[in-house]
This record gives structure tokens, C-alpha cells and sequence, in this order.
């Protein structure tokens, strides 16, 4: 009777889908590159808004002078935390390329240079 309850409690917790919001990790200015990451637990789904994900990684690259940021590859996943053979935390990172030059950047170089 207890494989019972906790194979149905695996499969409700499962079926969870938790929307993160990924935060800023390892970026590069000079490479033009945004990473942002968050963290899963075991029998977790996690769901990231696109558009926010993306709204980030561009006001960082805004900030280096870039204009836009762009998806690079796939996201990259990672075992933080591991018991035996089991991940108890994934770690995902998301990167993103840094593209085209705005004022700014011609601004800020300017301005130190006097």
C-alpha cells in the first residue's frame, strides 16, 4: 500500500511545472555575452518566460553599449548536487550573444578618453 501512495505522490509532483525567473551568472562584456541561470530540484519542471529571459539578457547588453541580445545555443545543463547516481539539483544556464553597437558605447568612450 505505501508503493502505492508514493508512486501517485511521484507522479503529482511530477506533473509540477514551476516558472522561474533566471538571474544574471558569468557574463562577459568583452566576449558580448549574457548568462543567466536558475536552478531545478528533483521532479521539477521548470518553465522560463521567454520574453523575460530575453528583456534581461538585452538591458545588460544595453548597458555594455550592445544594442540587442540574442539566444546563443542550448541551454546548458548541469548536476550541482548529486546522492550516488541520483541529481538532487540541476543547474541551467542560458546564453545569450551580445549584438550591434549603439551610441552609447561611442558616448562612454568619448567621455573617458577627455
Amino acid at each position: 500500500m505505501k508503493t502505492v501512495y508514493l508512486l501517485l505522490v511521484a507522479a503529482l509532483l511530477s506533473g509540477c511545472t514551476i516558472n522561474k525567473t533566471p538571474q544574471p551568472v558569468k557574463s562577459s562584456e568583452v566576449a558580448g555575452v549574457v548568462r543567466l541561470g536558475f536552478d531545478i530540484a528533483p521532479l521539477q519542471r521548470a518553465k522560463v518566460d521567454t520574453w523575460v529571459a530575453q528583456s534581461a539578457a538585452s538591458h545588460q547588453c544595453q548597458q555594455w553599449g550592445y544594442t540587442s541580445a540574442f539566444p546563443y545555443g542550448e541551454p546548458v545543463r548541469t548536476c550541482s548536487l548529486t546522492s550516488g547516481a541520483l541529481c538532487l539539483n540541476q543547474t541551467v544556464t542560458l546564453e545569450y550573444q551580445c549584438r550591434g553597437l549603439g551610441m552609447e558605447k561611442y558616448l562612454r568612450d568619448e567621455i573617458t578618453v577627455q
